[in-house]
């Protein structure tokens, strides 16, 4: 994907501490408290075997180094059929020659390439529902976004992918219709991630798609000319690519409207997140470009973006340099009241942390926060603010690799494979607790998509993880904590069923915390639309303040903890009583 230029020797260690069972007691208690002396680790198992998921990604590595071939693939947390417990949608490739025809496309052949579709029974193991489902998929998968895109109580699926994308419409019966001719939604070239999102705040989700680059097989070599030395090529040899915004018209029919509404500018789109930046009720959307300037698409709130990453400082990296944007997530990680942005970029460059000032820019804050120093030799994907240990601070999980699967025969100091990263938010700034977070923070992976949420509905996040040709894994979240915890399930009337776009502000008498819903950020993936909270010591919130995208705001007093509470948007403001279990 990129050429390293130089290399920054550092070593960064960790001390293998004691099963977090033996210090638990050490959690902060709640939002306000200081770092702790020991950091406190997480504790996640790997339970995919165990819950009975056995899939494999079929990248279709070749002799030609196609880049295709290093970049994905994503995955989805969802509830399909609405029974309260997450389902999993793995996004497949297809098989490429050796060499591929320029300007070709490659296609799925057979069951090993096909895109599947798992259920979660009520026992709490998965099936795999696929060709009942009608979900097999064709052409090279690369994401995939979740959203109830006509507002009839089931989830949608989107799946990006080479040279066509596809629009399911689930029945509610366990099925899903492909619609994507008579929906409008196709859309042709290499898509990435994409983002359900009610842009004009009309009650419907309109979805951005994201391209990557200008793609024709064409046979570029790049790397060393001796055998062996080959690799993927930078993306600045080829040409940027412009997104898709499909505004939903409604009846089941979009239109493209991209140029219209002024998020046309071409980049090399690879991560998509949505928050609110300014608080003026209208949701923004932030772009992880590679290898380029950063997009931060503000909305004017007349229907229409401008693009404004540079004026707002959160295009390039501290030192005004461009990296190679991949993951992304925009949430409030400081308990501000302001959504933050964190961007994964490839190793020697740091995951770039920007923190929001309130008045539309952003503070680089990389290497004030520990950022740097943890992410520096590391090259990651899929990232998600997520609170591991429910002690109210957001902290960090990232899916790692580097995408140059030749890159220790140059450097090694790096490594194409490498473990998952979890990094814990102290209040006062992050630390690096994945050595002592149990054996899959030991594993090297190719990791690519990583969508989060409570599979099991225990109060703890989860994650799954796709890998670059090879498995999916589950990570059970057993992180010992006497912490409380507290997750609203939204449906919208007035505004889109998912609540996509809502902020949701809960108050404990240890501060305030804030979550966009959203099934869109990491990297290719979608996450559990649920928004969740950690409470810490306390067991229940003070006050739950809901900013519908509709306007209206609803207010809930002394909610308790310790359960997964649907909230349903009422009909007038500041209703107290719209809830139930």
């Amino acid at each position: 994907m990129r050429f390293l230029l130089g290399f920054l020797a550092v070593a960064l260690c960790g001390t293998v501490c004691a099963s977090p069972r033996a210090v638990a007691q050490q959690v902060s208690s709640s939002p306000g408290a200081k770092a702790e002396a020991k950091p406190v680790p997480g504790w996640f198992v790997d339970v995919t075997a165990s819950k009975g998921l056995n899939f494999t990604h079929i990248a279709s590595h070749t002799s030609k180094r196609y880049l295709i071939e290093t970049m994905a693939p994503g995955v989805a947390f969802f509830d399909f059929d609405n029974d309260g417990r997450l389902d999993i949608f793995a996004v497949n490739g297809a098989p490429l020659k050796d060499p591929m025809v320029k300007g070709t496309l490659p296609q799925k052949d057979g069951p090993k390439s096909w895109n599947r579709l798992y259920h979660q029974k009520s026992d709490g193991t998965f099936e795999d529902v696929t060709e009942r489902a009608g979900l097999q998929g064709v052409g090279y998968g690369m994401g995939v976004a979740a959203g109830d895109y006509d507002n009839d109580g089931f989830e949608d699926l989107y799946v990006t992918a080479l040279g066509g994308n596809k629009l399911y419409h689930n029945r509610g019966d366990g099925t899903f219709d492909d619609v994507t001719e008579k929906s409008g939604t196709g859309g042709a070239g290499w898509s990435t991630s994409a983002a359900w999102v009610d842009y004009d705040n009309d009650g419907l989700l309109d979805l951005v798609v994201l391209r990557y680059m200008k793609w024709d097989f064409d046979d570029i070599w790049c790397g060393e000319h001796r055998e062996g030395f080959r690799s993927y090529c930078h993306p600045n040899l080829f040409d940027s690519a412009t997104p898709l915004v499909f505004h939903n018209d409604g009846s089941g029919k979009f239109t493209e409207v991209g140029q219209k509404i002024g998020i046309a500018k071409p980049g090399k789109g690879l991560g998509i997140a949505v928050a609110d930046l300014d608080g003026d009720g209208h949701v923004d959307i932030f772009v992880a470009n590679d290898s380029m300037a950063e997009f931060l698409y503000h909305n004017k709130g007349n229907g229409t973006f401008e693009e404004v990453g540079l004026a707002s400082a959160s295009a390039l990296n501290g030192d005004g340099q461009t990296f190679a944007g991949m993951g992304v997530d925009f949430a409030d990680y400081n308990n501000d009241g302001r959504p933050d942005v964190v961007v994964t970029t490839l190793a020697n460059q740091s995951y770039a942390l920007y923190e929001n000032t309130g008045d539309g820019n952003f503070n680089y804050t990389t290497d004030r926060s520990g950022i740097g120093r943890i992410t520096l030799l590391h090259s990651g994907w899929g990232i998600r603010f997520m609170d591991y240990d429910n002690d109210g601070w957001k902290d960090l999980l990232i899916a790692q690799g580097h995408d140059l699967d030749t890159i220790e025969l140059t450097f090694t100091q790096l490594r194409y494979k490498e473990p998952m990263a979890l990094i814990r938010n102290t209040g006062r700034g992050f630390v690096d607790v994945s050595n002592e977070s149990g054996a899959v923070f030991q594993q090297a992976w190719a990791s690519r998509g990583m969508a989060v949420g409570d599979f099991d509905n225990d109060g703890r996040t989860d994650a799954v993880v796709m890998t670059n040709d090879g498995p999916l894994y589950l990570l059970h979240n057993e992180t010992p904590t006497p912490n409380h915890w507290l997750t609203l399930n939204l449906v919208g009337h007035k505004s889109n069923r998912d609540g996509i776009g809502a902020e949701v502000r809960v108050t404990t008498a240890a501060g305030m915390q804030m979550v966009t819903v959203s099934t869109a950020s990491s990297y290719l993936s979608a996450s559990d639309k649920r928004a969740h909270f950690g409470l810490g010591a306390e067991k229940a919130a003070q006050r739950v303040e809901i900013r519908w995208p509709s306007g209206i705001v609803q207010v809930l007093n002394n909610v308790a903890g310790d359960r997964i509470l649907q909230v349903e948007e009422p009909a007038v403001p500041e209703a107290k009583d719209a809830t139930r279990k």
